[in-house]
This record gives C-alpha cells, structure tokens and sequence, in this order.
C-alpha cells in the first residue's frame, strides 16, 4: 500500500458531478493510506492517472471553501506541489471566442494571458452589481509548459477527448445517461436581453422564440468539438446568471467563462483552473449539460497530467523544500535579530538604571546627616549651585 508521501497530484472539485467525472477517468484505484493524518475528516479518492498518484476530493457543501479542503489536504499530503481544479461553469461567448456548451476553458494560454480573475457579486441575477478584485496568483511554470505543449499536439492533430470519453462509457454504462453529450439542439445562446420565462420548466418549452436566440453555424469535422479555449476566468463565491453583466465583463477583461468556487484555492496555493462549460452564465442556466462539461473537463484534465513527467514533479517538491528551508532561516535569523534588540534594550534600561541608582547614593552621601529641619539656604546652595530660602 502506497503511503501518503507517495501522492503528487491533487484534484479539487466543487460538486459531486464533476467529482463522479473525475473518479472516472483514474487508470487505477487506490486504497486510502493508512498514514494519512486521523483528524483529516475529509473524503477522499485514490488513485493513478498515467504516472502519477493522484488525490481527489470534493467540497463537501457550499458553506466550506475550496481553499480549505486544499489547506487540509496539502496537511495530510505533504509532497503534492500544485492543484488541478477542475469544475463546471457558464460560458461566455463573443465573436472573439465561440465558446459552446461542452467546451473546456482552461485558465492558463499560450500567449501568457490566462489566469483567473476574482469578482464579487451582490446579486447574481440581471444586473446586480458586479465587483472585480483583481487577478489571483499565476499558475506555476511547471503546469503553464504543459498546457503549452498539450496546446500545440492538440493544433497539430487534434484531441481525442471525445472518443475518450466513449471508452469510458464502455467500461461504466451507468455514467452514459447522465455525464453523455445531450442533444446538439439543446445548446441555445439566446440574446443578452431575453430571460427566461418560467424557472421550473425547460427553455425548449418556454423559450423556444427563435428570434430571441443566436444563430451559430455548426462546427465542421476539421473543427475541434468540444473545443478548448485558453485564457482568463473569472471566479467568485457566486454562480454568475446575468448576460447583461457577463457580456459586459467579458468585454471589458476578455474573460471566458465563470464559475464559483476556485478561487479559494488560487488565492493561496499552485494550481490550474480547468472549467467544463455547462451553462452560459445567464438565466436559462440548467444542469442538463453539466455531466457532458464535467466529463470534458476531466478528459483534458488527464490529457494533460499526460505532459508531465513524475521528475518533474521531484524537482518541484525539491524546489518547495529549498524554499522552505530558507523561509525557516529567515524566521530563526528574524527571531534572533529581534532576541539581540531585545538584550540590547534591557542593556539600556540597566544603564539607565544603574545611573539613577548612582545619583540617588550620591544625593545620600550629601544628605544623609541632615535632618529634614536643619536644612538651610547654605546647605541647599551648596547641593544645587543656587540659592534660596528655606524656613526653618
């Protein structure tokens, strides 16, 4: 049985979807480690994927963030040196990026213009306000290569995410009714300004005005389909379900696509974002596509392991441990700097001190035969060099 050290990937979810995607893409299952810390509560899954033993989790519900099941698991898994998020998201279209439900968007681009993009909502429906924070922190050299050279295989041959997929299918049937492409006809992009109009039922009941929807033409076979899109994403505690505010946020940063939930993670840890796109981020969102996106996602996520070599990740934790080693130096070299200010400030007091010890046996030499009432104006002249008088 392998021990928890042995682990070098870690995999992070959002939902149970995509976290079904994720288990089904493992070459190999794993029994848990029985090193792995008893206070780690946290569900876990095990197994290889290519080379590498990776670790998969899920949040285990929306009141607990992504940053902290990354904290607990890099707690009990010591030598994982960056995080795969892989979850589901709306997309955001525009004539630049003809992003289309089951596509992949991957926050990280040839050209250095990925990453994710943090946002605040306080109100994700049609119009509210929207707060952008800033980019969170770049993805790490190691994964941003892969992506690179996973990108030019792709243009030279094409992927076989589909066919992927499919094999899959072969071997877990059960997966096929939920997590299989839906029908072509079910990827509507309606215009900004059309909502929809009954939340309980499906848009092809309701929303089925052609001249509210955008006209696309179908991809060709020399096309990629899903295809995968690199560049920024936007992340934020709260699913974005306004295409007013996602065309104009798009437009203004040139970001692909939203989800909610990574952003935990990216705050603080190496990793890569890799969204499925299940919605595109506007009223008519549904979870009819989010099994399909999932399943991409997760598909590309293992083509992409694919690109790396289990050296490379030696390397990196070889890295992360000379940082750690020189991090520890400047917090011991810090508390002595702050040990010797501290002696040198009791040093000082001790002077001060000793001083005021010293004029007090001074003033006791001079004084200390004279009662209280016998001083006069020749004493107290004689002490302080001046003169005044004193009653008697």
């Amino acid at each position: 049985m392998l021990s928890a050290k042995d682990y070098t990937v870690g995999w992070i979810c959002t939902i149970l979807t995509e976290y079904v995607a994720a288990q089904a893409v493992i070459d190999e299952e794993h029994e848990r480690p029985e090193d792995v810390a008893p206070t780690d509560s946290s569900s876990y899954t095990f197994g290889k994927i290519g080379k590498h033993n990776v670790v998969m989790t899920a949040l285990p519900g929306w009141d607990v963030s992504a940053g902290f099941v990354a904290r607990r698991m890099l707690d009990s898994f010591p030598n994982i040196p960056f995080f795969l998020t892989v979850v589901v998201g709306g997309g955001a279209p525009s004539p630049r990026h003809d992003i289309r439900l089951g596509d992949v968007v991957v926050g990280a681009s040839p050209n250095g213009e990925g990453g994710v993009y943090r946002y605040g909502l306080s109100n994700t429906m049609l119009g509210g306000d929207f707060e952008t924070i800033g980019l969170s922190r770049e993805s790490p050299l190691l994964l941003r290569t892969a992506v690179n050279e996973l990108f030019a295989q792709y243009e030279t041959s094409g992927h076989e995410l589909e066919r992927h997929i499919n094999d899959i299918f072969a071997m877990k049937p059960r997966l096929r009714r939920k997590y299989a492409r839906p029908d072509p006809r079910s990827d509507r992009l309606y215009d900004s300004t059309f909502t929809h109009q009954q939340d309980d039922a499906g848009c092809a009941i309701v929303c089925d005005d052609e001249s509210s929807m955008r006209r696309r033409p179908e991809r060709t076979e020399e096309e990629d389909n899903p295809a995968i899109h690199y560049g920024l994403i936007a992340s934020g505690n709260y699913a974005m379900k306004d295409a007013l505010t996602r065309d104009r946020v798009s437009a203004a940063s040139g970001v692909l696509c939203f989800e909610a939930g990574s952003i935990g993670v990216m705050n603080y840890f190496p990793c890569l974002v890799i969204v499925g796109i299940c919605d595109y981020a506007d009223t008519h969102a549904k979870k009819e596509w989010q099994g399909y996106a999932a399943m991409a996602a997760a598909v590309y996520a293992k083509d992409l392991l694919s690109q790396i070599h289990p050296g490379q990740i030696e390397a990196e934790n070889e890295i992360k441990a000379q940082k750690e080693i020189e991090t520890q130096k400047e917090i011991e070299t810090q508390k002595e700097i702050e040990a010797q200010k501290e002696i040198e400030a009791q040093k000082e007091i001790e002077a001060e001190n000793k001083i005021e010890a010293e004029k007090g046996i001074e003033a006791q030499n001079k004084f200390g035969n004279i009662l209280p009432y016998q001083f006069d104006e020749a004493s107290i002249s004689s002490a302080t060099g001046s003169s005044r008088y004193v009653l008697l």
